[in-house]
């Protein structure tokens, strides 16, 4: 009877951390992605269209740097930790930092 009861609470436990992965892949992602949203606004040209960026450097600047951000960030959204305690950190971490990436982007849009 001990055992069974033993058995049953690994099982939830097991059933648990499945979720609290799934949530903290779900919020990096979203983080991520949030990240990368925000980031292709900021680079883009703020006067001109993108196809008269090549005139101005800084802009021409922003628009190579902030596609290689954006370029390094979606690279990471594929390329996550197989590592249940930090899918569970994320679950945390994205708590705080998904709203604030969220209003940051309704701000900057």
């Amino acid at each position: 009877m001990l055992f069974a009861q033993i058995r049953a609470n690994v099982a939830q436990e097991r059933e648990s951390g499945r979720h609290m992965r799934f949530l903290g892949l779900i919020l990096r992602t979203l983080f991520l992605t949030l990240v990368v949203v925000i980031t292709a606004r900021v680079a883009s040209p703020q006067n001109e269209t993108i196809w008269s960026a090549y005139e101005t450097p800084s802009d021409l600047f922003r628009i190579i740097l902030g596609a290689a951000v954006c370029l390094f960030v979606a690279v990471q959204i594929f390329r996550y930790s197989r590592d249940p305690a930090d899918m569970r950190r994320w679950v945390v971490i994205g708590g705080a930092a998904v709203p604030l990436a969220l209003v940051c982007a309704v701000v900057i849009w």
